[in-house]
């Protein structure tokens, strides 16, 4: 493998040695950090806190259930399908003290998606939340789960002020549309029949599966990558490892808006932070943004995580730049390409970088970040986490070197032991110990990586490769330009022609003149032939813009011309 000199030029970010085997699972790691934090916060929500000591009682409630109540076994699948709220962790600790697999599954899927996954990973059991029920009635009698636990937004809020959410999501927003789940148990009923010291301690090891994590189908079928809790404890510890510098134990206060289902946010805010003790502040609904900056005005908070279109929708509301960033340490951006023109406004109104990380789901999920110690790198994903190597390879296989632009290759602990029950598709994508990302990257001599694109979604004009990220960085720099999805389209003359929509932030802007703009900045064949204006873009719930829903999109546009 290419010696790239890390340790010569950034030894601060990679000298930090982790032991893998220090811990024997994920809920080894979290009742150490019971013991050592105890009374201090561990989440909040709506203004309700909870301790690290009640997570601790609440999840042995939830995991006794689980054992002796629905008579569940060391192994069984549980889905959990809620956006963020004090139930998750409770249940998903529960989970996994009671030796089964966590599930986590989007709430914003459709029936089908979630008769896939249920189906896919064999549920046992489903917690899921109850204005998401009505979907999952639609496919009760077709999938194998024979227990379905309903919770209620306020559920964990406590007296009067849970009472009042539960009435207003359901009666007044009218939030929670009509469901018929028979047999249903409510959360409330879980945690008040059940006996915390009723639950059996499970055996587990770095080999067993702790979750699996369902990918979005962007290549395929969606597929469970399986996640051992070998995995998760290597990416907490490499995590932890390389925020060390800024960060410390008990004192940092982490804003966690990105839902906690999701790879990113699940590893690296709900349980590296945790590992450090911190107080974690669940975002419920990100997408209120006054509600939300709102929210954030009423911490002193260090950390903050998030993707581009989150970042870039905070940086566009007035009220955001006034909030106090005072305390404000690190700022990491994932899940998508962080473009130049967010970072370095977030630079300018918070006074903290923003530093890029990258991973994937088969990653648990990270695999390089840039350093925290003043070195980052606008434009590029860092370098390798601790004990994690990276290559980029042509098609052939064959390992490129310093500026080479190639498939980029990862291994390390924290690499999924595979797609559940699908040997076929694992073999597509592991080479031995590497695993194929399926991104286009390239290295620079200081060992830094760039993302140059996702292999499926690149463009090829007669015959040159056109990159969507880097047509979307440009367009973004433009004043008028809010957000923006690059899509490739068939074209006689060229093979694919370059095609862009864009939600504006002036709506006085013409694609005449985004055009010429990229015109300036971008060779001819990159240049958009077509610009269409849209009022949003088709993302996940993670706010990831959906490239594949966008070409959809348009194909839907040409048919009714």
């Amino acid at each position: 493998m290419q010696d790239f000199p890390w340790f010569k030029f950034y030894p601060s970010a990679v000298d930090k040695e982790i032991d893998v085997q220090a811990y024997s699972s994920v809920v080894d790691l979290f009742d150490e950090s019971v013991k050592k934090y105890g009374d201090a916060i561990a989440y909040e929500c709506m203004g309700k806190t909870i301790t690290f000591n009640q997570v601790d009682a609440y999840s042995k409630v939830f995991a006794s259930y689980l054992q002796n109540n629905l008579k569940m076994k060391k192994g069984d699948r549980v889905a959990i399908q809620m956006p963020n709220c004090l139930q998750y962790p409770v249940a998903m600790f529960g989970v996994l003290r009671a030796g089964m697999i966590v599930v986590n599954t989007n709430p914003l899927y459709t029936a089908n998606e979630m008769k896939h996954q249920f189906t896919d990973a064999g549920v046992e059991a489903i917690v899921i939340l109850a204005n998401f029920a009505s979907n999952l009635q639609k496919i009760r009698k077709d999938i194998p789960a024979k227990h379905v636990i309903v919770t209620e937004l306020g559920d964990m809020l406590g007296g009067i002020k849970g009472c009042i959410v539960n009435l207003v999501v359901k009666y007044i927003k009218k939030m929670v549309p009509a469901y018929d789940l028979p047999k249903a148990i409510k959360w409330k009923q879980v945690m008040s029949s059940a006996q915390g010291s009723g639950f059996k301690k499970e055996s587990l090891s770095l080999q067993d599966t702790a979750y699996l994590q369902y990918t979005g189908g962007t290549t395929g079928v969606s597929k469970g990558a399986e996640l051992t809790h070998g995995n998760i404890v290597a990416n907490m510890q490499q995590i932890s490892a390389w925020m060390k510098p800024k960060l410390k134990e008990n004192e940092e206060i982490v804003i966690t808006a990105l839902p906690l289902y999701h790879i990113f946010a699940l590893t690296v805010n709900c349980l590296a932070m945790m590992k450090i003790g911190a107080h974690n502040v669940l975002i419920t609904n990100p997408r209120d943004m006054p509600g939300f900056i709102k929210e954030l005005g009423k911490h002193k908070f260090t950390v903050f995580t998030g993707v581009n279109t989150l970042f870039n929708g905070l940086l566009n509301q007035e009220a955001f730049a006034s909030l106090d960033f005072s305390s404000l340490k690190i700022a990491v951006g994932g899940g998508m390409a962080v473009q130049k023109a967010t970072a370095e406004k977030w630079m300018k109104v918070t006074g903290t970088p923003l530093a890029e990380g990258y991973g994937l789901t088969e990653t648990s999920p990270v695999a390089t970040c840039n350093p925290i110690d003043g070195t980052e790198r606008i434009g590029t994903i860092g370098i390798p986490l601790p004990q994690t190597d990276i290559k980029v390879i042509d098609d052939e296989g064959n390992e490129l070197g310093v500026g080479e632009k190639g498939e980029l290759c990862i291994k390390g602990p924290q690499i999924m032991k595979g797609y559940w029950n699908r040997p076929d598709e694992t073999e597509k994508v592991m080479e031995g110990e590497w695993f194929k990302s399926g991104d286009i990257a390239v290295i620079d001599e200081d060992g830094f990586v760039k993302i140059v694109d996702r292999k499926k979604e690149m463009i090829l004009v007669s015959g040159f490769n056109v990159y969507p990220n880097e047509v979307e960085n440009v367009l973004a720099s433009h004043q008028k330009v809010l957000e923006v999805g690059v899509i490739g389209m068939p074209d006689e003359k060229s093979t694919e022609k370059v095609v862009a929509y864009i939600v504006p932030k002036d709506k006085s802007v013409t694609s005449e003149e985004l055009i010429a703009f990229c015109r300036e900045n971008l060779t001819n064949y990159k240049v958009p032939k077509e610009v269409y204006f849209a009022d949003e873009l088709p993302k996940t719930n993670v706010g990831k813009i959906l490239r594949r829903k966008i070409k959809e999109m348009h194909e839907e546009k040409l048919k009714t011309k």
